[in-house]
């Protein structure tokens, strides 16, 4: 190669360096919250220093108070303010101070910082299909600690030999295509009086969502009270239904295209006499003019797509192929990230430490991003679990240290990414199979459920 090509190359990997170097720096920028959130000019443990820890916390597998402490006084980040103690490094390593300043910070700027790196992601990427952003929808469950708090929030699973002590939160989840950046999660009971569905629970999502964009979610979701309330929000929707609902809607719907391994129907769509028993609120005229689409994969599945899209059926077949994607994106935050595995004691402290795994999620995802971009290869070509490590150990020790130093240590951390690939296995697709939970062990005691006092027992 000539050394005049050779420049030539040097200086495009420099140019893309200094993008990817000034993105991630907005995106983590975390000084901004101290203007939301200021404290005592000599604290140690200011807005933007917990948020830090947070995420450094949901970043490692060891995520404890201790860990994160010695973490902060071994790294010394920039974040810190000029405290006495800090200059003589004789910082205590005792958990209560960032313990109590993690409780005092508001949940509020902990959601504002998930929020402006997630939007931040969405607005640097381009829309998936036909102009629009594409934003795939889905839900999960975790399990908290088993304190009173969580308990009453988050009521535990109960069966015949009575109530479990492990609180479950629904979560409903939203990942933009383009970008794989994970939105807020919307939270609610999954047992209890106040439980929640999770139709109810993607009400709230919709409206954190660009005006214009195209919702897809699986079967669970192709029902007309979330196709109406996806069109209410301003966006427009391609669901996934079951054999049973599209044959009860193909019957009055009339047939306007058929191929070699497809058949669209157009249909007035309303709601059965059920939905509007269950949903008092729908309007009387409540209608949408939908096209259904019956789409033969191979000889074991067979699609059936809601839309309110006019565009062809192989189109949504190829689009509807990456919903898949969202699974691995979930994996990805609940099993990677440990998010299932929050030990908060307090509402409070569950949602921070969640919005905290949002943000790690979302940092790591656009890392992996502008790793992919500097070999030319889709971003879900590269590992996340490995894009993952390569950010912990190379970058979140050293997040907001002397810019020369930052800029080296993250020139070196996304060359290595750049080796974090998945295999290449043409043609290899695997049937999801659905494993046996492992037994459990019976041998500790079943907690009971505190009573209340009452008179007669006094």
């Amino acid at each position: 190669m000539s050394a005049s090509k050779t420049e030539v190359i040097e200086l495009e990997l420099d140019a893309e360096f200094e993008r990817a170097f000034k993105s991630l720096k907005d995106l983590v920028d975390l000084k901004q919250a101290d203007k939301l959130c200021p404290v005592r000019g000599n604290s140690v443990y200011t807005t933007s220093v917990v948020l830090w820890m947070l995420v450094y916390q949901r970043m490692s597998p060891d995520s404890t108070l201790e860990a994160a402490v010695k973490k902060l006084v071994s790294s010394q980040p920039s974040l810190l303010s000029k405290n006495k103690r800090v200059l003589e490094k004789s910082l205590s390593t005792d958990t209560g101070g960032y313990s109590k300043a993690r409780s005092r910070m508001p949940q509020t700027v902990a959601r504002w910082f998930a929020e402006q790196v997630s939007q931040s992601l969405i607005d640097a990427s381009p829309p998936t299909f036909e102009q629009q952003r594409v934003f795939t929808l889905d839900g999960t469950t975790i399990t908290l600690a088993p304190e009173d708090a969580l308990q009453r929030a988050f009521p535990p699973a109960s069966n015949q030999y009575g109530e479990g002590v492990w609180p479950v939160a629904l979560l409903v989840v939203a990942h933009e295509l383009a970008s794989g950046a994970a939105m807020i999660p919307e939270v609610g009971a999954m047992y209890g009086p106040d439980a929640v569905s999770e139709t109810s629970l993607i009400v709230k999502s919709l409206a954190a969502m660009p005006s214009g964009s195209l919702v897809m979610a699986d079967a669970g979701f192709g029902i007309f009270v979330v196709a109406n309330e996806i069109c209410k929000a301003g966006h427009t929707f391609v669901l996934r239904m079951t054999k049973q609902r599209f044959t009860s809607l193909r019957k009055k719907a009339v047939l306007i295209d058929s191929g070699a391994r497809h058949k669209t129907w157009s249909h007035t769509w309303q709601p059965t006499a059920k939905e509007r028993k269950a949903h008092p609120s729908l309007a009387a005229n409540a209608s949408l003019n939908v096209r259904l689409h019956e789409i033969v994969i191979s000889e074991h599945l067979t699609l059936y797509l809601v839309t309110d899209q006019a565009f062809g059926a192989e189109c949504f077949a190829a689009l509807y192929e990456r919903r898949g994607d969202v699974e691995i994106d979930i994996r990805n935050l609940k099993v990677i990230l440990n998010t299932e595995a929050i030990r908060a004691r307090s509402v409070d402290m569950f949602h921070k430490e969640l919005y905290a795994s949002i943000v790690s999620y979302n940092l790591v995802t656009q890392f992996r991003r502008q790793a992919a971009a500097m070999i030319n290869q889709p971003p879900r070509r590269m590992s996340f679990k490995r894009t993952w490590t390569t950010f912990r150990e190379f970058l979140l020790s050293e997040m907001h240290t002397e810019p020369k130093n930052w800029r080296d240590q993250y020139r070196i951390a996304l060359n290595y990414a750049t080796k974090d690939k998945l295999p290449d296995r043409p043609g290899r697709r695997y049937e999801r199979e659905a494993y046996p939970k492992r037994p459990k062990s019976n041998q500790f005691k079943k907690r009971k459920r505190k009573m209340p006092v009452t008179e007669e027992k006094i």
